[in-house]
Order: structure tokens, then C-alpha cells, then sequence
């Protein structure tokens, strides 16, 4: 299936000069995708439970404070009452705040909790089906929107959840049974009011279905400025050096101004709805407070009867405006909890089969690839594999080398499993991979790649990605091996020194040795190495080498190298151009031969040697 999420609808302002322009479904019509919310909270039933038993005793609560102020005038205020029993009429009025004020504690802790709960299992559940995408899902999908996604639409799930599901159910219940006492107390008044319900609900109705396109359109646009900031401050060396820091303040004011230009957009629709509906609300109100005035006046209603029909009709006009306002923030709760989904729906192309069959055991290191084709999925018409064979066997040392995009990376790609061949077929210790679990073919790799990924932790970490449970002696012996136990042991806290995001901490010949020591720990049977010493100088190259070739020691290695020079000592050298294999043999025979690998050696070494001269 394709992994790509559908594309923005038409109606979608066209962001300016922006590449990663978010991905987005069609509009979000109705309040459907809250059904998603709905099932991350029902997995916690208990707190569900106290959070709306504690809402509708809340909501009672303040619906009975009419009541009791009813009940207060009526029995309190006339002449002669009795003191004692006007004093029970207080504390029962007293009860009922009491009760209304440990029952909004209760809410707020159950509901805030349940927010808080749903937003980090949605986030891990997304990170998880995120974890099993193959790297053509991030071609096709940008990281940095996926990103913007994970923080600006989870928070909003998170107000929705923790906020603004209660005020929407607490003011329903209090509609609906501040109009049932309403009716108890005046039904000819109330009926009026009732009148002038469907003035309320028409321009909900109308404006509804353009604030949640402009509720969506703004929060496309609010990711839009998260890519583009992450995109400048990721490449800030590269904007300075060439001083396109005016540039980019203007690509970036630009797409904050989209950004305003449609919040601007849905929050006038939102007041203009807010506005309307206080007007008739409020205005409909005064007008049955005039009736029920006159009402006192000839005595067809009591003094209490008319304050507490007042004070429920305010409680009712309040909700309903409360109403109004959280409508266009449910809205926007709809198209996160809509783009979270995209997200937790997509099925990743590649998979363990049903039923995999299990590697060999112990671990031998052989790979074969039987006529293999392959495009990319975003270059379908350009092969970058045809009809291509090679089989490593256990221990060889083989050494891919060609021009740029003769497929060499995609050897390592296809070798992993990221992809899967059109053609053809790839096996590891005979094992064909579509068969094979990915988890267990990966497990028998180390990769080196050409610059070496670090994260954002202490050098212990980094090292241990290559074997979690190793301790300390296993990681300074990797190290030692690696060329990488002298700068480790001179940074301030040593192993747990913080390295920096991607490693900025270390030279690149420091980063590299740290990428080689991790697959060293990690032990694999196989060994890729994808130009592992292209862009480091003659001395931090010496002391890669030298690691590597200790690393690559009664392991099946791939080397891809554009250097030659560093492919010489190959049990086997493979020369590739345009997805085939167009020479092979040793260093020896391939120079004498006068191919291509001929040419291309020659082109190095003259060069090599006209630099020293």
C-alpha cells in the first residue's frame, strides 16, 4: 500500500516556498474524529467513571443554588419567619456550595489526569507505528511536520480532554436540566425561552462548518512554521556562511504571516459566533425577566420563584454560551485528533510475514542477491538496480565502488530490508527476506555509515545503542579497539560527558570512531560500511582505518568506498554503473584490465600525486 499520507485538500492556502508543506486529509466536517479520544480514555473506565460521576454531581450542585436562594426568599425574607428555621434554609444553601466546591476538585483532578493519560499514550502509540515505518515513508512524509504534529496537535488534544470535553458536558447537563427546572418553576416563561432556541442553534449551524475548515487550515499552517523554523536552525552554519540570514527572515516571516492571516480568519468567525449568540441568548433573557417582573408585580409569582427563575436562566444563557465558545475549540480537538490518526492508521510496507522463518543458527554471513531490480518509490522511472546478482560469503571482504548513483547505497538499503525489490530477490544465510522477520536480519548488521549519527545524550548512550546491557569494560574495550579510548577518557565526565545534539561536541574523525566502537558492541556477523572514511583528513582516516580493519576481522563485510585506495586489501572488488555490475575481481586485475575502476583509480592517484608535488 502506499505509505504516504493524502496531501492537503484544494481549498488549502498554498504555503510560500515551503517544500515541506504539511500533508494533510480532506476538511474536517463534523466532530467524528473525537471517537479516537473517546477510545484512549475508555481504556481507563475507572476514572472515567469518577470524572463524570463528579461532573454531574457538579452540575446538580449549581443547578440547586437557584433553589436554594428560592427557598431562602420565599421562607427567609417574609415577615414573621421563624429565625431558626430560616437558618436551616442557609445551611442547606451552604451544603450545596459545599458539595459543588469538592465536587469541582474532583472533576478537575479526574479529567486533568484523564487529558494527561490520553495524550501520552497517543504519543507513544504514534512514536511506535512511527518506530516500523521504512525509510520511504520519510521520504514521502516530512519528519519535521510529523514532528509538529506530535507537539502542536497532542497539546491540543490535551486542552480538549482536560478541559474542554468537561465544560461542554458539564453545560449540557446544566441546559438541559436548568430548562427541565425552568419549566417546574414558570412553564408559560419557559416555553417562551424554548421559542427562541432555534435563533441560538441557526448560526451555529451556519458558521459551524467554516470555523472548523479555518480551525484546520490554521493548524496546517501553525506546523508550516514549526517546519521552517526547525529546517534554519538545523542548517545554521550553512544560512551564516552564505548570509541568507535576511532570507530566511523572510521566508519565515512569510509563513508566520500565513499562519496569522488564517488564525485571523477563525477567530473572527468564533466572536462574530460568540457575539450573535450572547445578543439573542442575553436578549431573549431580559425580555423574560421583564414578563416575570410583571409577574411579581400582580402577584402570579412569588419574589424567590422569579430570583431563582433569573438566576437559572443565567446559568442556562451561560451555558449556552460556554457552549458556543468551546465548539470551535472541540473543532479543533476533531482535526488534531483527525491528523494523530493518519498517523496511528498508516501500515507500514514492510512487515514480518505471518508466519517468518527462522535465521540459521549459529549466524553464518552470507548474503545473495539473485537478479534484483529496484526503483524508489519517488523515482519510479529511473532504476537503480537492473537485473543485478552477487553473492558474499561468510568472511569475504568485498568492496563496491562505481560514480555516484551507479546503486551502490542501495545495496545496504535493500541488504536491511528497507525496501523491498521489484524484481529479484535478496537472502541472508539463504533465508529469502520477505520471509525472514526484519527484526532478526537487522540484528545480524553493523552499520558504519559515512558520518556517524550521534544523539543527543552521553557518549555511554551512544555507545550502548550498539548493545544496551553492555557495562563499562565492554564499552572502554570497544573503544581501545576503535582508536576511540584516549578523547573519551580526556572529556570532562567521561562516558557521561553529553555529546550534543548529532555529536557537535566531537570531530568528525571523533564521531566516526564512537560509530565504529557502537558496532563493534553490537558483535553482527555482517559488517556495511558506506564510505566511512570519505570525509575525514589523513590523520583522523589512519585512525579509522586502523579500527576498522581490526572491526572487520571473521566478519562478512560490504565496503563502499569512493576512495580506491582504501578498498586495495578486498578479497573482492565490485564496480558498478548504472545499477549493474560492470567489472569485478581484485585491485591487481581490475587496474591492469582498464576499465572503469582503471580510469577511476588513475583519476585518484594522479590527483593524489599532483597535491603532494
Amino acid at each position: 500500500m502506499n505509505a504516504q499520507i493524502a496531501p492537503a485538500a484544494p481549498d488549502t492556502p498554498p504555503a510560500t516556498d515551503a517544500p515541506d508543506a504539511p500533508a494533510t486529509v480532506a476538511r474536517t466536517r463534523s466532530l467524528g474524529p473525537l471517537t479516537m479520544i473517546l477510545e484512549q480514555a475508555m481504556s481507563y473506565p475507572g476514572k472515567v467513571m469518577a470524572a463524570a460521576a463528579a461532573l454531574l454531581v457538579t452540575a446538580t450542585s449549581t443547578l440547586a443554588v437557584p433553589y436554594g436562594f428560592r427557598m431562602v426568599i420565599d421562607k427567609g425574607f417574609s415577615r414573621g419567619a421563624d429565625v431558626h428555621v430560616l437558618g436551616e434554609w442557609f445551611l442547606m444553601l451552604f451544603a450545596i456550595v459545599a458539595v459543588l466546591g469538592v465536587g469541582t476538585a474532583t472533576r478537575f483532578y479526574f479529567v486533568s489526569w484523564l487529558g494527561e493519560r490520553v495524550v501520552a499514550d497517543i504519543r507513544i502509540k504514534v512514536q511506535a507505528n512511527l518506530l516500523s515505518m521504512p525509510p520511504s515513508f520519510f521520504e514521502e512524509n516530512s519528519p519535521k511536520e510529523i514532528a509538529s504534529r506530535m507537539t502542536s496537535d497532542t497539546a491540543i488534544i490535551e486542552q480538549v480532554v482536560g478541559t474542554t470535553v468537561s465544560i461542554a458536558l458539564r453545560n449540557s447537563i446544566m441546559v438541559v436540566g436548568g430548562i427541565a427546572y425552568l419549566f417546574a418553576m414558570a412553564p408559560g416563561l419557559t416555553a417562551e425561552l424554548l421559542i427562541g432556541i432555534p435563533l441560538v442553534i441557526g448560526p451555529i449551524t451556519v458558521f459551524g462548518g467554516r470555523l472548523r475548515r479555518a480551525s484546520r487550515n490554521s493548524q496546517d499552517r501553525v506546523a508550516t512554521v514549526g517546519v521552517r523554523i526547525a529546517e534554519v536552525l538545523g542548517a545554521m552554519k550553512v544560512v551564516q556562511a552564505f548570509g541568507q540570514e535576511p532570507r530566511e527572515m523572510a521566508r519565515f516571516g512569510e509563513a508566520v504571516e500565513s499562519t496569522f492571516a488564517t488564525a485571523r480568519m477563525r477567530i473572527l468567525l468564533r466572536s462574530v459566533l460568540t457575539a450573535v449568540v450572547i445578543v439573542l441568548v442575553l436578549g431573549g433573557l431580559t425580555g423574560l425577566m421583564w414578563q416575570g417582573a410583571v409577574g411579581v408585580a400582580n402577584g402570579s409569582i412569588s419574589g424567590g420563584t422569579i430570583a431563582a427563575f433569573v438566576l437559572t436562566g443565567g446559568l442556562v444563557a451561560g451555558s449556552f454560551q460556554a457552549l458556543t465558545e468551546v465548539y470551535g475549540d472541540l473543532v479543533r480537538g476533531a482535526g488534531a485528533s483527525e491528523r494523530l490518526s493518519e498517523l496511528l492508521r498508516v501500515v507500514p510496507e514492510i512487515a514480518a510475514p505471518a508466519r517468518p522463518i527462522a535465521l540459521p543458527q549459529p549466524p553464518r554471513g552470507q548474503i545473495a542477491f539473485q537478479h534484483v531490480t529496484f526503483r524508489y518509490p519517488t523515482r519510479p522511472d529511473a532504476p537503480a538496480l537492473v537485473d543485478f546478482s552477487l553473492a558474499v560469503e561468510p568472511g569475504e571482504t568485498v568492496a563496491i565502488v562505481g560514480p555516484s548513483g551507479a546503486g551502490k547505497s542501495t545495496l545496504f538499503l535493500l541488504a536491511e530490508r528497507f525496501y523491498d525489490p521489484q524484481g529479484g530477490m535478496v537472502r541472508i544465510d539463504g533465508v529469502p527476506l520477505k520471509e525472514a522477520d526484519p527484526a532478526q536480519v537487522r540484528a545480524r548488521m553493523a552499520l558504519v555509515p559515512q558520518e556517524g549519527v550521534l544523539f543527543a545524550a552521553s557518549a555511554r548512550d551512544n555507545l550502548r545503542y550498539g548493545k544496551p546491557g553492555a557495562g563499562d569494560e565492554e564499552i572502554w574495550a570497544a573503544a581501545r579497539d576503535a582508536n576511540a579510548e584516549a578523547f573519551l577518557r580526556e572529556l570532562p565526565q567521561g562516558l557521561d560527558t553529553f555529546l550534543g545534539e548529532d555529536g557537535t561536541r566531537l570531530s568528525g574523525g571523533q564521531r566516526q570512531r564512537i560509530a565504529i566502537a557502537r558496532a563493534l558492541l553490537r558483535n553482527a556477523p555482517i559488517l556495511l560500511l558506506d564510505e566511512a572514511t570519505s570525509a575525514l583528513d589523513a590523520e583522523s582516516e589512519r585512525l579509522v582505518q586502523d579500527a576498522l580493519d581490526r572491526l572487520m576481522q571473521s566478519r562478512t563485510t560490504l565496503v563502499i568506498a569512493h576512495r580506491l585506495a582504501t578498498v586495495r586489501a578486498a578479497d573482492r572488488i565490485i564496480v558498478m554503473d548504472q545499477g549493474r555490475i560492470v567489472e569485478q575481481g581484485t585491485h591487481t586485475t581490475l587496474t591492469a584490465a582498464g576499465g572503469l575502476y582503471a580510469r577511476l583509480a588513475r583519476l585518484q592517484f594522479d590527483s593524489a600525486v599532483s597535491l603532494s608535488d
